[in-house]
């Protein structure tokens, strides 16, 4: 009996430290192999990004694209100038992003959520109220100033609303490349194809007639 007991404390002893070494491995990233890699637009994307290009310059490292104004007259009131993989290829494969975003007086940045990536933004100018829906539909929301910072949990919907009277500008990023952006209200009425009225008549417990009429408002918008 002394001996089973001495066994199991053995195993239970190696098993733990199995774990302390198995577990870390599984719940890093690898580290890099190369010092950079500019990604090589006209080639085909892979899990983790662009083909690194072969002729690189200082130029591929900076880039001057967040500047303003921005033209925020469009029915939202609000216009964004991202720097992602897309528009910065010099961020492929580092796992981050930047946008400026502009808001016109009562332009809103409309319901959305990202579903590569965590937000973290400050607010450049005005007054934004910004606010974020839980999976319990809890809504956590605030009016912040020139100065102040907010972060919205990777994938969870959120929105921002310029409750100044002046235009408000935030500096948001993001920790991935291509954070990309499901925009409810064009992605539910503006989708191709079109979600069947019966769909949409029957979750927003409203008639088809209503539904009509919003399509027409976002078919081909955003």
């Amino acid at each position: 009996m002394a001996t089973l007991q001495i066994s199991s404390s053995l195993f239970r002893s190696f098993f733990l430290t199995l774990c302390l070494f198995v577990i870390p491995s599984l719940s890093s990233d690898s580290d890099p192999l190369q010092d950079f890699c500019i990604g090589d637009l006209k080639a085909s994307p892979s899990i983790n990004g662009f083909p690194c290009k072969s002729a690189v310059s200082a130029s591929d490292f900076f880039y001057s694209g967040l500047g303003g104004p921005l033209d925020t007259s469009n029915p939202n009131g609000v216009t964004v100038a991202p720097a992602n993989v897309l528009t910065f290829p010099g961020l492929n494969t580092l796992g981050i992003s930047m946008n400026n975003v502009e808001l016109a007086p009562g332009g809103v940045n409309p319901p959305h959520l990202h579903p590569r990536a965590t937000e973290v933004g400050t607010i450049i100018e005005g007054s934004v109220f910004v606010g974020f829906l839980t999976t319990n539909n809890t809504l956590f929301s605030k009016v912040l100033n020139a100065g102040e910072v907010f972060v919205i949990p990777r994938g969870l919907v959120h929105f921002q609303w310029n409750v100044g009277q002046v235009k408000a500008r935030m500096i948001t990023a993001f920790n991935s490349q291509l954070p990309g952006a499901v925009v409810l209200p064009s992605t539910l009425f503006g989708s191709n194809p079109e979600i069947p009225n019966a769909v949409l008549t029957r979750a927003f417990r409203t008639d088809v007639t209503t539904v009509q009429n919003l399509k027409s408002k976002f078919m081909r918008y955003e």
